[in-house]
């Protein structure tokens, strides 16, 4: 079969490769399509722990279960199927155990033919969704969900500001906020993102770039119940001045380093939770994935590639310029 193989860092090419048989409880998935995050970038380029060569990376896909090994109901096969990437979560949903992994390292991931996963991974496609919505879906869509939802406990009505709109996990939590019957505000550093997430729902955006932003956001929309963020860094102060008393704060990234400072003071007087999050349980996988097919939620798609030109995905994703999901069409 035919797969995407990193064999060093950099050095991504297409190959020829032995097509996976499944082991007990296992099943082959015919991939129709998969997507690509940050974290296929980093291991890409050597930032990230663990590194092995060679590899297939890839996290996200859907397909069609194309053979089930011993143990497996029969049923699965030939079914529609999204993959689940959170490995070994454990069996707290409070948090992932030391077994966790994410697909695409160590395992091979689904920038390939076929894969061969645990049919407990599975989860059946929203019938809604296209191959390459639903290949978009899953590690963004999960760490979307388990961000605002078990960690944060976003309820109607409340006020959710979402950082660095644009991104994968970013859009997600704008869609899932809308569904949820929550208020969503964004921001970003590109005025055509802003545009965007106001046309998927977000009441109102603000460029992150400007100085002053965040005491002139506050002062003209008020201060928000839950603030979702990736980056960190330097203006994370700024967050803790956005947010309502008892406030929640959930980050599930750190692009922009570690905070300067934490404003003590600050965080203890106006009762701030701050929340970490990664990824997902089976649990919040299994509600993600229903909440997209009960609300007809259809993933942002920025870019679909054909499989022979899979290092223009990843050049693309290098370059961030997308608004959504970058796509790898495959069978």
């Amino acid at each position: 079969m035919k797969a995407a193989v990193l064999t060093g860092i950099n050095a991504l090419g297409l190959d020829h490769v032995a097509k996976p048989t499944p082991g007990v409880g296992e099943v082959v998935v015919r991939i129709k399509a998969a997507a690509l995050n940050h974290r296929d970038v980093w291991i890409k380029t050597g930032q990230y722990a663990g590194l092995k060569f060679p590899l297939t990376p890839g996290s996200d896909a859907a397909g069609v279960v194309h053979e089930v090994g011993p143990g497996v109901d029969p049923e699965w096969r030939d079914q529609k199927v999204v993959i689940n990437p959170s490995f070994d979560w454990g069996h707290h949903e409070k948090a992932q155990e030391p077994k966790f992994s994410i697909l695409g390292l160590p395992r091979n991931g689904t920038l390939a033919e076929y894969i061969s996963v645990p049919a407990s991974q599975l989860a059946p496609k929203p019938a809604h969704l296209s191959w390459e919505e639903a290949a978009a879906l899953p590690l963004a869509g999960l760490t979307a969900y388990r961000a605002l939802f078990s960690r944060a406990q976003l309820q109607a009505h409340e006020k959710v500001l979402i950082t660095g709109i644009g991104a994968g996990t970013a859009l997600f939590a704008l869609q899932f906020a809308v569904a949820a019957g929550a208020v969503p505000f964004v921001t970003s550093s590109s005025p055509e993102k802003l545009e965007r997430a106001h046309q998927l729902g977000a009441r109102h955006g603000t460029l992150y770039t400007t100085h002053g932003w965040a005491k002139e956001f506050g002062d003209q929309y008020g201060n928000f119940d839950v603030i979702v963020d990736s980056a960190g860094g330097p203006g994370f102060g700024d967050l803790v001045d956005l947010a309502a008393p008892g406030g929640r704060i959930v980050s599930f990234g750190a692009t922009r380093g570690n905070p300067h400072e934490l404003p003590m003071r600050k965080i203890f007087w106006k009762q701030i939770s701050l929340l970490g999050t990664t990824m997902g349980s089976p649990a919040d996988f299994k509600a993600m994935t229903e909440l997209v097919a009960s609300k007809a939620i259809h993933p942002v798609v920025s870019e679909v590639f054909p499989f022979d030109r899979v290092a223009d995905a990843f050049n693309l994703m290098e370059r961030g310029g997308q608004f959504g999901k970058i796509v790898v069409s495959i069978g």
